[in-house]
């Protein structure tokens, strides 16, 4: 008697010790998906504080936006017989519905920022089948616009900030339904009845085989659709495109326009009454109603397309540097508080053969923060000057003044030889990669740029420590964006023409050689031909100073880049 009662001890502690480790490991699964929660909700608490600091300031750049896109709906077949004089019972003569508009999605040169994007985009709904055999019209397609350089993803199934898909949005509709009511508004959703006719045409043989028929379409279109979630949107939008017409086409053929990538096709139109004619049902009184077109969603994401992406620290002179380059002409806010620069800022510029850039053309030569400049233009608008010559003289357009042979604006076009584009990005800090500060949304901005500058504070007492943090966060963001430098460029390098106190003008002097040496022991770039030592240049933004030799490397930067890229 004790032998089966201990068995029974010993079983019953068996399956206590398997039902606790059990009981464990689901514990830590449990655990492990409330981390991944946590930290995906942290994620995007980081991200929606990041918008919220690049929205301040009225500012509506976007460079990423997550859109709901949804093709047109298919128009609805008729049922309706053929009525006219002498033909009173006519044959079945309603149309076909019209096919839903396509959502298209197109690059163009013309934006530069997400923000004119609507969350929600639809497409327009084929015109419904009529009597007198006539069918519905097809729906014209929409166009989504979006800037050069965005990249487009499609969200798959998993991702929180996916939408349903038009088959899971028709089975929570059903939710909650008895089979009856069910199978009844299933009916509803793809039949059309002649008036008074639905109880009748639901129990004859013609329309459950069309049903079946229809039934039997819709389980290979959605095997079709899951087919596509193998090969998810995915495009890369950093040029145009265009219609090419073949040699071989008709002559007279017309210019037809790009539309884009198209990524939601819309629905097929619905069936009229006369598809369903056969020899044993001559007046077939129902008609199938149009497809639902594909519903997505996709996540957009603009990477700035721009030839020079400026890299430094929050107030290491980028946004005075740009300004400096481009004449004053690069609207680019100037304070003396970090993160003054919330968005990438392009501008253009534009060299001659001689190596002048039109920049150096404007007449401004001091660039100083934006609140004093604003106050000084006030100034010189509400002074009146009372000597119109004086007046003249000051502004350098007196008759007597020599007329200098380049000068801005369209007098430049016919000089200019060479332009490229540099992009004032927002500052880096150390842990950007991370989402520290602006993070991934100013890291991403120059992944797309042909060449990196780093930009420095001369006038820190160690500007190499800050090389060698950019340095680090650009590949920890991506290995081996760090390649791209080609140039260092010591900013707030005032000290270095000579004036002032010498003992500050030799130490200044020395930092600059200290960094130059820094440049050339620990920035060295690997390149398939060998290596490659940054340039290090020292300018003063503020006061335009060495400025020309700057434009002449980047044109060369660029030059070679866009060779090696065709």
């Amino acid at each position: 008697m004790l032998r089966p009662f201990c068995r029974s001890l010993f079983r019953q502690r068996r399956l206590f010790y398997c039902s606790g480790a059990a009981r464990q490991e689901a514990s830590n699964a449990a655990i492990e998906t409330q981390e991944d929660e946590d930290n995906l909700q942290d994620f995007l608490r980081r991200q929606r504080k990041t918008e919220w600091k690049r929205r301040q300031g009225g500012q509506s750049f976007l460079d990423n936006l997550i859109i709901n896109v949804r093709g047109g709906n298919g128009g609805d077949g008729c049922v309706a017989f053929h009525r006219e004089k002498w033909k009173p019972m006519g044959p079945p003569s309603g149309g076909s519905g019209g096919r839903g508009g396509d959502v298209y999605i197109l690059p163009s040169p013309n934006l530069t920022s997400l923000s004119s994007i609507p969350k929600r985009v639809r497409g327009a709904a084929g015109g419904n089948g009529q009597g007198t055999w006539q069918n519905g019209k097809n729906a014209p397609p929409t166009i989504i616009k979006v800037p050069l350089g965005t990249v487009v993803r499609e969200l798959l199934p998993g991702d929180s900030r996916r939408a349903k898909d038009e088959w899971e949005a028709e089975e929570e509709g059903l939710e909650g339904l008895s089979p009856e009511e069910r199978h009844a508004k299933l009916r509803d959703n793809r039949w059309v009845h002649y008036p008074r006719y639905a109880d009748d045409n639901v129990n004859r043989d013609v329309f459950k085989q069309a049903e079946a028929a229809l039934y039997r379409e819709e389980r290979a279109r959605r095997w079709a659709r899951k087919q596509r979630l193998l090969s998810p949107i995915n495009l890369d939008l950093d040029k145009t495109g265009e219609v090419v017409i073949s040699d071989d086409a008709p002559l007279g053929m017309g210019q037809q326009e790009w539309l884009g990538h198209i990524v939601a096709r819309g629905g097929n139109g619905g069936l009229g009454n006369p598809h369903f004619l056969s020899p044993i049902s001559r007046s077939p009184k129902f008609a199938t109603r149009g497809h639902e077109g594909e519903r997505l969603t996709l996540y957009l994401e603009l990477k700035i397309l721009a030839d020079i992406g400026l890299v430094g620290m929050p107030n290491a002179g980028k946004s005075t540097l740009l300004r400096a380059l481009t004449g004053g002409r690069a609207k680019t806010e100037v304070a003396g508080y970090a993160f003054t620069t919330l968005n990438p800022i392009v501008g253009v510029i534009r060299v001659a053969e001689d190596g002048t850039f039109e920049g150096a053309l404007q007449g401004e030569n001091i660039f100083d923060e934006t609140a004093i400049e604003e106050e000084r233009l006030r100034e010189r608008e509400l002074s009146d000057i009372e000597n119109v010559q004086e007046q003249l003289r000051l502004e350098d357009n007196s008759p007597d003044s020599p007329r200098p042979d380049i000068e801005p604006g369209h007098d430049f076009d016919v000089h200019e030889t060479f332009r490229f584009t540099v992009a004032d990005n927002p500052g880096l800090i150390s842990g950007a990669s991370e989402n520290v500060g602006l993070g991934h949304s100013f890291l991403r901005s120059m992944e797309r740029s042909l060449a990196l500058v780093y930009v420095v504070d001369l006038s820190r007492p160690e500007p190499w420590d800050e090389l060698r943090d950019l340095k680090d966060e650009l590949e920890k963001y991506q290995p081996g964006m760090s390649d791209k430098a080609h140039m260092v460029i010591a900013n707030k390098a005032d000290l270095l023409g000579g004036e002032g106190d010498q003992d500050a003008v030799e130490e200044a002097r020395k930092k600059l050689g200290k960094l130059e040496e820094y440049v050339k022991t620990e920035m060295i770039v690997k390149t398939p031909d060998g290596e490659r030592i940054l340039d290090v240049i020292p300018t003063s933004a503020k006061m335009s100073q060495n400025l020309k030799r700057v434009v002449v490397l980047m044109q060369k930067y660029v030059q070679q880049a866009r060779t090696v890229k065709v």
